[in-house]
This record gives C-alpha cells, structure tokens and sequence, in this order.
C-alpha cells in the first residue's frame, strides 16, 4: 500500500532560518543579473559559508529528506541526498517540471518562450531544436574550428591590452568575452553591438524581481528587434547560420531560444575568470593544463573542461535548481504533494566534506574519473532538462583559457586565500579580480 503519511517537515523557525540565510543572500546577489556589490558583501560576510552550513545542520537534524519547508502559500521540499538529486532530475520534467512558478515568474521578462519555461507540449519541439543547434550531445561543435579563431581573435586582444594596462581586469575581460559571445551566436556584425547586449542585461536586472516587477514588454520588443536584425543576416560561421539551416517545428520560436543561450554565456564569463584566476595561484595544476594546450587546432581539451567544472562546483552559476511536482508522488518517507517545489541548493552537495575529500579545495582532476552527477555535482543540471549548451559552453571556455595561457600566464594580484593550501572561500567574486599578466615559462610566447 502507498504510504500516505507525510514527510519531514521544518519547523518555522528553521523556515525562517533557511530563508533568512539562503535565500534572502541569493536573492540579494541577484539570481538572474549579479549584483557586484551585494557579491562583494557576500564574499566579506562570508554568507554563502554560512549558507551550506544552515543546510548542514537540517539534514543533521531531520535526516535524507526531502524536508518540507511550510513556507505561507506555497509549500517547498528541501532536497537533502545526492541519490533524491539524481532521482528529480531523471524524473524531469515529469513528474517534476522544469517550468516552475518562480522560473516562469524571472525568465519570462527576456525569455517568455524559451525552453526552460515551456510546458510539455511547446516543450516538445524547442528541446529538440536547442539540441540540434548547439549540437548535443557533441563535445565539440561541427562550427568549432570558426569558434577557435574568433576566440584566438579576442584573446590576442585581450594579452595585448593587457601590456598595454598592465593587468587584466574584469571589465576588460568582460568586453572581450562578449564581443567572443556576440560573434559566436550572431556573427561578425554584431562584434561591437553593446547595445544587443545591454538591452537583455536591463531584462535580466528586471528577472531578478520575478513577479514583483511588472514586465517591460516595450523594453522586451526593442531588444528582440534588435536580435532579430543579427540573426537575419545569419553570417556564416555563426549560430545564426546554423539557425537559417535548421527547420523548426511549430512553435519552436527560434528569435525565443537566443536569449537564454546569451543569458548563460554570462555565467560562464564568469566561471572563466575565476578559473583564469585559480591557475594562477596553482601551478602543478596550470603546469598540466600548458601541456594539454600545446599544438594546434579545435580539440576537446578535456583537463581545462574539467578545471571550468570544478570551478563551477566551487561557485556555482545556477545554486539553485528548481522543480515543481506535477502530482502526487511517493517517497519512502511519505508523499510529495501536487505543487510542492522542489529546492536543490547544489553548493551543499558541491561543498559537502562529510562526502567530498575536495570539497574545499580546486580539484579538477576530480571531473576525469566516475560519475560525479552521483555524488550530487550537477552544475549543468542533469537528466531530460540538462542543459542544452553545456557543449558547447566548455568548448568555448577551455579554449578561451587555452588562448590566454598560450600568450601569459595571469597570476591574481592582491588576492589571497585561493592557493593551493587555502580552503576556498564560500563565495568568490570575480568582479574586484585584477591579473598580473607574465609570460608562461613553459610555452613559447605568441
């Protein structure tokens, strides 16, 4: 017989605990479009530390889980095992949609038909179109060679702006990295359009607000006209070449999908820099990735993948993974009710000592061996929902290291606590990173 007894469930003040120094931090930081102040203040409270150990101390006090959170108006489940993560995520998106109130509530200020916010049926024709344009499952895209030399392109830029400045900031990291990304995605016309760019980060400040903030439809319109005129060029050698060559079902929405490919290469720019910032204080681990780069030509460069995954297990772009049950559903411990979301905070499965020998520590040869997703480390999400692009946006960042590395060797300047003996901090942001540019010592100067 089914068991219908209910699950564990927090008390409020523990509710009240977990949305005082979880959720309230995230929201605070920005969920869609970082906030660098609030980050920075994250990073000096430490908020992000005190946020794993807040959910450390619910599973020391209730066990596997899920755990209710009575949360006024619309109930939540605390996911609290590796092995519940694999089961939502497989189990995605039924019965555990993708498209949950709070996704549908942010996404659809920039991205109202993209795939992540899709019901079943639209759902069935933009996965499949997300898949076919940014070749999944491949690990490297059939337009990887054009990508290289755009990347080779902005990175030659970058290393010499870099003598010229002497380091290499985040904002000029920053503009290098999206004049990579518009070149990529819309082709060489759209190089120097800040303003495409722009306009959805305006979007996205609005998405931080989800449904507290009424959405800009004008603002929404300009910037898709906007996209529209790029991918209508549809210059070979970029996604929107790809997209001109791809017949879309009905309802796909092709113009719909962009935004949220855009959206996630910002996070990514991220996970870069830190990265860049992580080999240089580690040098055994820089010295393997400077043999891996040498030679030439697109390969899959599979060591720095792993060092840009294990940086998004430190700092994760997306710290929570979102869910909402379709319908009843039964756990050993009792039933998830229809309409329960579900929370995955993934840096307490990512930051997870009792588990994880490196929790703490970078650790990229981790990612070479085994199934990670197992122990919970899902910064791509997993299962049908997993992401689309995740391809492709390694590709991109391994070789955009690879490019930088081949010309200097950036060593972080004033910046202590991330070397080799160090616990990583909780929350490390790249916005206040500054890179003293050296030449490698093991690789001949481009």
């Amino acid at each position: 017989m089914a068991n219908r007894s209910s699950l564990p469930r927090a008390s409020f003040a523990e509710t009240a605990g977990f949305l005082s120094s979880v959720v309230l931090p995230l929201l605070g930081k920005g969920v869609i479009l970082r906030r660098p102040p609030v980050v920075a203040m994250a990073q000096r409270l430490e908020l992000d530390r005190r946020a794993v150990e807040t959910v450390q101390g619910l599973r020391e006090r209730h066990g596997d889980g899920p755990l209710l959170l009575p949360v006024p108006g619309h109930p939540y489940a605390l996911i609290l095992s590796p092995s519940h993560v694999s089961r939502v995520l497989e189990l995605s998106p039924q019965p555990y949609a993708a498209a949950s109130d709070e996704k549908r509530a942010s996404l659809s200020h920039f991205e109202p038909h993209g795939v992540l916010v899709s019901d079943d049926k639209a759902r069935q024709a933009r996965r499949p179109y997300n898949e076919a344009i940014l070749d999944e499952p491949c690990p490297m895209h059939r337009l990887a060679e054009r990508f290289l030399a755009v990347v080779e392109d902005e990175a030659l830029e970058l290393t010499d702006a870099a003598d010229y400045f002497t380091e290499l900031n985040w904002d000029r990291f920053a503009v290098g990295w999206w004049r990579m990304a518009r070149r990529v995605v819309l082709g060489e016309g759209a190089r120097d359009d800040h303003k495409v760019t722009d306009l959805l980060a305006r979007l996205r400040a609005d998405a931080n607000w989800a449904f507290l903030f009424p959405r800009r439809r004008w603002l929404h319109a300009r910037f898709l006209e906007r996209l529209d005129e790029h991918l209508r060029r549809a210059e070979p050698g970029s996604l929107a070449a790809v997209i001109r060559e791809t017949p879309a079902a009905k309802g796909t929405d092709p113009l719909g999908q962009v935004p949220q490919w855009l959206f996630a290469l910002d996070g990514l720019a991220r996970a870069t820099f830190r990265t860049l910032a992580l080999l240089g204080t580690h040098a055994s681990i820089r010295a393997r990735a400077e043999a891996e780069i040498q030679g030439s030509g697109p390969r899959e460069l599979p060591f720095l993948r792993a060092c840009v995954l294990d940086t998004l297990r430190l700092w994760p772009t997306t710290p929570v993974i979102l869910r909402q049950a379709q319908r009843d559903v039964e756990w050993e411990a009792g039933t998830l009710r229809k309409g329960t979301g579900i929370i995955i905070f993934s840096p307490f499965f990512h930051r997870d000592e009792t588990r994880l020998p490196q929790a703490h520590r970078f650790a990229p040869e981790e990612w070479l061996e085994g199934r990670p997703e197992d122990q919970g480390l899902v910064p791509f999400s997993d299962g049908a929902v997993r992401c689309p692009g995740r391809h492709i946006s390694l590709m991109l960042s391994s070789m955009m290291l690879a490019a930088l590395l081949r010309r200097r060797a950036f060593v972080p300047v004033g910046m202590e606590g991330i070397g080799p003996q160090d616990r990583m901090p909780g929350t490390f942001s790249p916005f206040a990173l500054r890179m003293r540019p050296e030449a490698p010592p093991s690789l001949p100067r481009a």
